[in-house]
């Protein structure tokens, strides 16, 4: 990575871009994302092969929690580097940590060494998916950059929707190991193309001073803290010397981070960012949205399983459809927030729309049918989308050039903790009633086994009698119940957060509290005025 001191000297000229380069830059960028995401996809449907030739079945969950944990932890690192040493470099440096990581999992030779190789993986897709943030944030001003946004939702659903097809596509005509190797020409052909067409405004930066003492303690936190939610009540008990170590080590690690950060010279997540009442909000209603909106979607297959007794094929169409009206909803308040420069009220309306959802589901059981069940998932991935670009872009609104990779960074970590929070409180509640609930009204007497939490398989379900069969339907949806009921309050503790958020108009040049001013006349990524792009 080069140093601060090679960066041009502030103002150097670049050769004006066309609308046809603009886009290619951002397709490019849009490409990295891609990856990033389709690598938390794709490996899923290859798993099985994997474990069949490397062995390692106790462990094969680790490739792809080694690599979520990769990303999460990396992300506000990368953002700080980003704003320290040029978005670029950073993110063409994440480029080719992910590649390396891509390839050396496509050589492992042992459900170790893919553990690990993963882990690599992840550090690099971590900084691919917030440096294109902030390039964005970079390359245009909030309103411009409002409809680029808007490709991340198009990205979201490509990924989500290709992934598990292009993993069983590669492994049945090649081999599992090109589930990892594809990575390689299209990550290269992302280099050449960023390297050699894109130009930053060149940024006065003083001295780089890395809070090295903050960044370990930060990816501390998020390890620990991504540790216990994944295990606890699920590998191990609530009261399990494990989760408590777990616990007691990630509130130390986040209290000594936040020590840390009124010390550092330059700081990872600057405390001052928090002294804006719009990017406190964001923070807030970001870990929100991540909590309820992700964190519920294992609950709402579950539900449509387990109460409605669809089968696995039938509950992933209804899913898929809910992730469609995320990315439709998400690109539409995009482009709506871009046209009317105004972001305020879409994470008030997805807060109502949470509400809606978690009181309609409340009320439903087996006797809902399955059009209104749709409806009801429909709901929960509207409510979803209507937050995701709002949040971003108020996120972006917020921030002067010097900070974008930091104010990116600490709210997409916070949507991705409530995310891991989410999931481990609603397994928390789910199963204390759950498992009570059919072992004492049907563990003795029903002739089927119930494993130690409460889970059974839609198949097991379809072999039961259908007045057994009705009463643990019943018994699931009085158990997803209590999770619904949890949902409303915490959205309206949201909806209330929302309203404060003041209506501030997004930005027609670089944000409020920029250092520098406005360029005319060189635009070299955009196809409106901009800052001179200088950066190399």
């Amino acid at each position: 990575m080069a140093s601060p001191s090679a960066e041009p000297a502030l103002g150097t000229p670049a050769a004006p871009a066309s609308p046809a380069r603009t886009n290619a830059v951002v397709l490019t960028l849009m490409v990295a994302v891609f990856l990033s995401l389709l690598d938390s996809q794709i490996v899923a449907t290859a798993l099985p092969r994997v474990v069949g030739d490397l062995g390692g079945l106790d462990r094969f969950a680790w490739v792809t929690t080694g690599y979520l944990i990769g990303g999460s932890a990396t992300v506000p690192v990368y953002g700080k580097l980003g704003d320290l040493f040029g978005r670029k470099r950073v993110f063409m440096a994440s480029i080719v940590v992910f590649l390396l990581g891509s390839a050396l999992c496509g050589l492992a030779q042992t459900m170790s060494q893919l553990i690990t190789f993963r882990v690599i993986q992840g550090v690099g897709s971590g900084g691919l998916f917030i440096c294109v943030l902030a390039l964005i944030g970079e390359m245009f001003s909030p309103r411009e950059g409002a409809r680029y946004y808007g490709w991340f939702s198009l990205t979201f659903g490509a990924a989500s929707l290709a992934g598990p097809t292009i993993g069983g596509v590669l492994t049945e005509l090649a081999n599992w190991r090109w589930v990892f190797f594809v990575n390689l020409p299209l990550g290269a052909a992302v280099l050449v193309i960023v390297s050699s067409m894109l130009r930053l405004p060149a940024q006065a930066r003083k001295k780089a001073r890395i809070d090295y003492a903050g960044v370990l303690l930060l990816v501390a936190a998020i390890v620990a803290l991504n540790l216990l939610t994944g295990w606890a009540g699920v590998k191990y008990s609530w009261s399990s010397p494990v989760i408590l170590g777990l616990a007691v080590g990630s509130a130390l690690a986040v209290a000594l981070f936040i020590l840390s950060q009124r010390r550092a010279v330059d700081p990872v997540i600057p405390l001052r960012l928090f002294a804006d009442q719009t990017f406190t909000i964001v923070v807030i209603l970001g870990f929100i949205a991540g909590f309820v909106g992700l964190g519920l979607i294992n609950y709402l297959v579950l539900w449509l399983q387990s109460v409605l007794g669809l089968d696995v094929q039938k509950s992933g169409y209804i899913l898929t459809a809910m992730m469609l009206g995320v990315v439709v909803t998400s690109w539409t308040s995009a482009k709506v927030i871009g046209h009317t420069a105004s972001y305020r009220w879409f994470p008030v309306l997805s807060m109502v729309v949470f509400a809606v959802a978690a009181v309609l589901f409340s009320r439903a059981g087996p006797g809902t049918s399955v059009g209104l069940a749709i409806v009801y998932v429909l709901l929960f991935g509207i409510a979803g989308g209507l937050n995701s670009q709002a949040l971003t872009l108020a996120a972006r609104n917020t921030a002067s050039m010097q900070d974008i990779g930091s104010v990116q960074g600490t709210a997409t970590l916070m949507r991705q903790l409530g995310t891991g929070l989410g999931v481990s409180f609603f397994a928390a509640l789910m199963n204390a009633r759950l498992g009570n609930g059919l072992t004492e009204r049907l563990g003795n007497e029903s002739g089927f086994h119930i494993d130690k939490d409460g889970s059974l398989a839609p198949e097991v379900l379809r072999r039961l009698s259908e007045s057994v069969r009705l009463e643990v339907a019943e018994i699931y949806a009085d158990s997803l119940r209590g999770v619904f009921h949890a949902v409303i309050p915490i959205v309206l503790a949201g909806l209330v957060a929302a309203l404060f958020l003041k209506d501030v108009k997004l930005s027609g040049g670089h944000g409020h509290g920029d250092a520098e001013p406005e360029q005319s006349g060189d635009d070299a990524v955009g196809d409106s005025p901009s800052a001179a792009r200088g950066e190399s």
